[in-house]
């Protein structure tokens, strides 16, 4: 039977079961047959009031996004659809784009709704019948990502928020507050699992019990796998990177990774170093190394870090130091400490002048500029290849001092591809979030500006220029057994400036 052509009484007998099934009304409007998985959420959409999808890469989630839309719109009287999604382009390329095709294999559809670029309405009743697609600017502050969504009150109002991974707790916060009143009220979120905070995550897991959540994985192993995703590329990714890659994690299996899939540590990673022992052979074979981030006045603080293979040291802190006078006091730490390598920030700050007056004296630090190119090509510059050295150092066994600030810093920075190389986020970018500038966690990635070396001073029992290769930081304890905290030995209040 055509809607378009039936009876009044038939067309309210078809738009109630459309209504009541989802799946009836994808099947007579649009002439496809749902996955098994889209269609236990179109039919979960009646009963519940938030519905959330975690993804893997590829399986058709946006489109049933667009199919719940057109649904609520075409069965409810007079509803309000507030749609969202990380940023303006991924709504209007994504949802929206999904939106108008869907539209276009409908009759009825075209009939009743016009579409442009921002807002669908009803062709009879345009002002209180409709779908808008909302997005914040990216400088908005907390109050501006809210007013995204604030304000809706509607008998039948649904909020649909895509890529949710990564949206905003105030976006998320308004939505909650317009369920609060009306006849039907729902949120609809859908996004991959890459972050370990956020909607997503917990509408996974703290806030289950609230949501009724749909888990779609392309694992080549699971017979309720999405059919949408290659077994062949799903078995490729496997092979390639593993099954515990963060990315295949996300991408084919749809789960959540132990770390954010945009950020380089998680805090269960950086607390295991910062209660991480050592014995002293297990570090002492490689350079001892000084990472100097310099800050003149303000509120950003000139940081000393010490590091030596696997263990960094407590690091010294100073605030309204002169060039000449900073310099001072790191040729004082590099003779206390022995030190073999001095790298200092020449960025384009205060760090020229250290560097300078250290050369003047008859020292020769190294400076780096942050922005200058990469010795790995994957990486946009040496600042995100420090990053990545650093974080895969603490995966294998670094040791860190133990300091809340420093854990803050290090937790912070996202990183993202630009045409495939690894790029990490402004510095002050990182300082906007966090409040203070991250001068503790560069100074430490200072210290891995170039590869690790062996030390060239003479220790006894080793070969001079040989750096030990074969040790195994998660080696059994039980035959390891641990060396007495010496004035040489790791251990986090260990201040190496005052041995």
């Amino acid at each position: 039977m055509d809607i378009l052509t039936a009876s009044v009484d038939e067309a309210a007998d078809m738009l109630l079961a459309w209504r009541e099934d989802p799946v009836v009304f994808v099947r007579d409007n649009f002439g496809v047959e749902p996955d098994a998985w889209q269609a236990r959420i179109l039919r979960a959409f009646p009963t519940n009031q938030r519905l959330a999808m975690k993804a893997c890469k590829g399986p058709g989630k946006t489109c049933v996004i667009a199919w719940l839309c057109w649904n609520f719109l075409a069965t409810r009287p007079h509803p309000k659809i507030a749609a969202t999604s990380i940023t303006s382009d991924n709504l209007s390329d994504g949802l929206w784009t999904e939106m108008s095709k869907w539209q276009n294999q409908s009759d009825y559809l075209k009939e009743k709704f016009q579409w442009n670029k921002t807002r669908i309405s009803s062709i009879d009743h345009p002002e209180t019948w409709w779908m808008s697609a909302r997005t914040w600017p990216k400088s908005a502050d907390t109050s501006q990502q809210a007013d995204t969504l604030a304000g809706l009150h509607a008998d039948y109002l649904l909020f649909v928020i895509d890529e949710a991974g990564g949206i905003p707790d105030a976006v998320m916060a308004a939505a909650e507050a317009g369920l609060a009143t009306g006849i039907e009220t729902k949120i609809l979120i859908a996004g991959n699992p890459t972050h370990l905070e956020g909607p997503l995550y917990r509408a996974c897991t703290s806030e289950k019990d609230m949501w009724f959540v749909i888990e779609i994985t392309s694992d080549p192993d699971n017979p309720e796998r999405t059919p949408r995703v290659s077994i062949q590329w799903a078995r490729d990714q496997i092979r390639k990177y593993g099954k515990d890659n963060p990315w295949v994690l996300v991408n084919v299996f749809g789960t959540f990774p132990k770390t954010s899939l945009n950020k380089l540590l998680g805090p269960e990673e950086i607390d295991a170093a910062m209660s991480r022992h050592l014995r002293v052979d297990q570090y002492d074979f490689a350079q001892k190394r000084l990472g100097c981030d310099v800050a003149r006045f303000g509120d950003d603080s000139t940081i000393f870090f010490p590091r030596q293979g696997l263990a960094a040291f407590k690091y010294a802190e100073m605030k309204g130091l002169r060039t000449n006078e900073i310099a001072t006091r790191l040729i004082s730490a590099k003779t206390r400490w022995r030190s073999e390598l001095e790298f200092i920030d020449d960025t384009g700050g205060y760090g020229a002048g250290v560097i300078d007056a250290m050369v003047s004296l008859h020292h020769n630090p190294q400076g780096i500029n942050f922005s200058a190119k990469a010795q790995n090509p994957r990486f946009v510059n040496i600042r995100a290849e420090m990053h990545w050295r650093m974080a895969e150092w603490v995966k294998k066994g670094g040791a860190l001092p133990k300091c809340e600030t420093l854990k803050k810093e290090l937790l912070e920075p996202h990183y993202f591809f630009v045409n495939n190389r690894l790029q990490i986020e402004s510095k002050e970018q990182i300082k906007d979030r966090l409040g203070f500038s991250p001068d503790r966690s560069d100074a430490l990635c200072l210290t891995f500006a170039i590869s690790e070396q062996p030390a060239t001073i003479n220790i006894p029992g080793q070969k001079q220029g040989e750096l030990k290769k074969d040790y195994e930081p998660y080696g059994n304890e039980d035959q390891q057994p641990r060396q007495s905290a010496g004035p040489h030995s790791y251990k986090a209040e260990y201040d190496p400036f005052n041995s």
